[in-house]
């Protein structure tokens, strides 16, 4: 065991969970309408709950069991089984390792609440958010990080997929489990209201800003110059495509928002995430530079060509960032064209299909989305009894 190494993982554990906790859940909360901000909150915490528990039951031993196959880990480190304070990944406890991956099976999940918040079902989210990380997302962790059929020596040869920290793992798989579920569930009844609390957005994306450092500085395992250029990188990027998304709807619009400027910052730190261990300062500024018009562009192709409801722009922000990150790997010269795009075709196929059987079949047991009284009136007090704001107070 290293000990400055665990102190490090140790630190990018909790940040990565406040990238959740409350980064994630305040930028969410902040964009829908005030009677909705609740269940956002709501579902955010309770998928937080609900996947360590899982993460703890089956995830880790499907995605790092080592006891399976290229597909899956097995089931042979179901509750930790076998693993003590002194079980070792590499330079860290085990029980640390689990830990931090944990908190990546906690927001990826999360990240897909963006595509269906305002109309979905409470009871549906938390039965398909708990079956979609066990039976789409664990198994793809297992292929690129846990070395399985898409890592090196898998079934694109010696240099398999390269993804730091979780373009494809990650974004790719949340985006496209968005895009589904929001062409499946419809459009909001409401879908023109603008964001009710664009103060509240900025500072959940002034967190996740903050936790990514632990997403993809962590995402070294150890406290080294790799670490810090991860981490370095991540800034750049991040603020490179905040201005560029800017000065975007500048030219285009005739002012720069906030809300923008934010969501910008999300793009680059998504685009940045798969290359983080594989770039330099310079290619990070141009990563940046582009994700803030692309992501934006993706935007309006998603929302107003295609007609798709994706409330929060989830898989025009993450999945396409994530996807735009992971090919830059092969730009640059750091991995190979055929593993790369083969890694996103194969994750792509797999988790859509994975995600439209699991909203088929969960929805036999809970219903999808909420009535359109409860949708109009607001999931706040209908589904969960409480208001945000209670102006008579």
């Amino acid at each position: 065991m290293n000990g400055a190494d665990t102190a490090w993982i140790i630190v990018a554990t909790a940040l990565v969970l406040f990238m959740t906790l409350p980064g994630l859940a305040l930028f969410y909360g902040g964009l829908v309408r005030a009677r909705n901000v609740l269940s956002v909150f709501m579902q955010t915490y309770a998928i937080a709950c609900l996947m360590s528990i899982l993460w703890l039951a089956f995830g880790y031993s499907i995605a790092f069991g080592g006891g399976g196959s290229g597909y899956w880990g097995g089931l042979g480190k179901m509750f930790l089984s076998g693993v003590t304070a002194d079980s070792l990944s590499g330079t860290l406890p085990e029980v640390l390792f689990f830990a931090f991956q944990m908190t990546f099976a906690i927001i990826t999940p999360a990240l897909i609440v963006g595509a269906y918040v305002e109309r979905i079902g409470f009871g549906f989210v938390l039965l398909f958010s708990g079956l979609w990380m066990l039976l789409c997302y664990a198994p793809v962790v297992h292929w690129i990080w846990g070395g399985g059929m898409l890592a090196d020596g898998g079934i694109f040869g010696e240099i398999g997929v390269r993804d730091f920290a979780g373009g494809i793992v990650v974004h790719e798989t949340a985006g496209l489990a968005a895009l589904v579920l929001a062409v499946m569930l419809g459009a909001r009844k409401h879908r023109t209201t603008p964001p009710h609390a664009p103060w509240m957005v900025m500072i959940g994306a002034a967190m996740l800003w903050v936790g990514w450092f632990g997403f993809n500085g962590g995402s070294q395992l150890a406290a080294d110059g790799g670490a810090a250029m991860a981490l370095t990188v991540t800034h750049i990027s991040a603020a490179t495509a905040s201005l560029t998304w800017a000065l975007w709807e500048r030219i285009k619009y005739g002012k720069a928002s906030l809300v923008g400027l934010v969501t910008g910052t999300i793009a680059g730190l998504a685009s940045i995430t798969p290359a983080s261990g594989f770039v330099g300062p310079v290619e990070a500024l141009l990563i940046g530079a582009i994700a803030g018009i692309l992501c934006q562009e993706a935007v309006n192709l998603i929302r107003n060509k295609f007609n798709i409801d994706d409330t929060l722009d989830v898989f025009a922000v993450h999945g396409v960032g994530g996807i735009f990150g992971t090919l830059m790997i092969a730009v640059f010269g750091q991995g190979a064209w055929v593993a790369q795009l083969g890694g996103l075709a194969i994750v792509g196929v797999f988790t859509v299909v994975v995600t439209f059987v699991l909203v088929k079949l969960v929805g036999l047991i809970t219903p999808l989305r909420v009535d359109e009284e409860t949708e109009v009136n607001g999931l706040d007090l209908a589904v969960h009894g409480e208001r945000a704001y209670d102006i008579a107070s």
